[in-house]
């Protein structure tokens, strides 16, 4: 019994450990970003001090364009998203409930894409892009996000949906309901924990990306994580204020979104993990 309790107790310290670890960058980026210039860096750091707004309005003064660029990147975010889960989640049904090789052989290649370098697949879309003269399009992103993140989805999704009987699926074909209503009204509601869990990390890849961004976008496009890194290689040299104040509000949308989603995705990603 002590044993037990001891051993519990030690999972519990090491997973505290592990969240003080982790949080503790994030939680002195926000802290820094409300301290006056010449705080930021002072040894040992302080965790009481006046809050200012200074570097909140050097940042809407002097990179006016980074909020049009935040709504770039929601755009994108929620478009690559929606397409990702939408397409997982036609692929997982297949490949969950259908055997064949050439599934098998499209399994592998999703597993082979997710692991080429970016770079890989940045060359060759450079002829399509410019013919269909998508450059610098939040159309261009969507689908460049969803096609880089659609192979983890879908192997999430099949995970889930190899969880839901097929006698709900029977019953419904003999009630008289088509592929369509069976993905709509069985299939869907059934795996929403899967669409959740899917829905965080292409959320979370769509928001944080850069370099597709770099490469394929220029103006209308640009996204927040460009203007971040500009902000960064100034000439004048880095004002780290006004990065940390652009760092907060990058970070705040994401964590707002996970913390809100966290009972879900906990509960999902616990029930994809083990087979039914």
């Amino acid at each position: 019994m002590r044993s037990s309790l001891a051993a519990q107790a030690v999972r519990a310290l090491l997973a505290a450990l592990a969240v003080v670890w982790s949080m503790f960058p994030i939680l002195l980026v926000v802290l820094s970003s409300f301290k006056e210039g010449h705080r930021i860096f002072e040894t040992p750091p302080s965790f009481v001090f006046s809050p200012t707004l200074e570097h909140y309005v050097r940042l809407w003064e002097k990179w006016p364009d980074f909020f049009s660029n935040m709504a770039n990147s929601l755009i994108v975010t929620i478009g690559a998203t929606l397409l990702t889960v939408a397409t997982a989640t036609l692929g997982g049904y297949v490949h969950a409930r259908y055997r064949s090789r050439l599934l098998t052989g499209t399994a592998f290649m999703m597993i082979v894409v997710r692991m080429l370098p970016p770079i890989v697949v940045t060359l060759p879309l450079f002829p399509a892009v410019n013919w269909l003269r998508i450059h610098d399009t939040h159309l261009l992103l969507v689908v460049i996000y969803a096609t880089f993140f659609v192979s983890l989805a879908t192997w999430i999704m099949k995970a889930f949906i190899e969880r839901i009987p097929r006698e709900l699926e029977e019953a419904a074909f003999v009630d008289g309901a088509g592929l369509r209503q069976i993905l709509l009204r069985v299939i869907l509601p059934l795996s929403a924990n899967g669409v959740f869990a899917a829905s965080v990390f292409v959320l979370v890849y769509s928001w944080n990306e850069y370099f597709f961004a770099l490469i394929f976008t220029t103006r209308s496009a640009k996204t927040a994580p460009l203007v971040i890194s500009e902000i960064l290689s100034t000439v004048e040299g880095v004002d780290w204020g006004l990065l940390f104040a652009a760092a907060t509000l990058q970070l705040l949308p994401i964590v707002v979104f996970v913390v809100a989603a966290q009972r879900y995705v906990v509960a999902g990603l616990a029930a994809g993990s083990v087979k039914g």
